[in-house]
């Protein structure tokens, strides 16, 4: 196989670069800047269409994955409050075996409550310190700007004295 690249002849119609001047006759016609940038335009957009094709098909992918694990994981959060009723259904009646029903089921929901008092003090911890870590742009700019203008003042004040 020879490596010399291979041309198709020139289609009818179109000026060939025979007696046109010393250039050589064994090439076809050569294309024009004008279209070669045609050529360029088109294999851009040609790419930038194809990104966003992949990029389409990619989030569509995502979106179903994400919308069928956040189904998943509802129907898993569903069913364990489920059966943690039923464990707590079955606390009670273990306790009854031992206390009158209704003080069982006054224990169960006692301790309840001191858990959920409990995650509630430390959820509200939680928010104040996420509120105290709020950013505050615009004193970090402020601070940034006074310190831009000390500085500058103070070159221009060394600048006078150097003078």
């Amino acid at each position: 196989m020879s490596e010399t690249p291979t041309t198709p002849p020139p289609l009818p119609g179109t000026p060939s670069s025979h007696g046109q001047g010393g250039q050589g006759g064994a090439r076809g016609p050569q294309p024009t800047i004008g279209e070669l940038i045609a050529r360029i335009s088109e294999n851009i957009s040609g790419l930038i269409q194809g990104e966003i094709d992949l990029a389409k098909a990619k989030g569509k992918r995502m979106v179903t994955n994400l919308g069928l694990g956040a189904a998943l994981l509802g129907a898993a959060g569903v069913l364990a409050l489920f059966a943690f009723g039923i464990l707590l259904g079955g606390i009670v009646r273990l306790l009854a075996l031992a206390l009158p029903l209704w003080a069982s089921y006054l224990i169960v929901a006692l301790v309840l409550f001191i858990i959920v008092a409990i995650l509630a003090l430390l959820g509200v911890k939680r928010l104040k310190k996420g509120r105290s870590d709020v950013p505050a742009p615009q004193e970090g700019l402020r601070s940034s700007a006074e310190t831009v203008k000390s500085a500058v003042a103070s070159g221009l004040r060394k600048g006078g004295e150097a003078l």
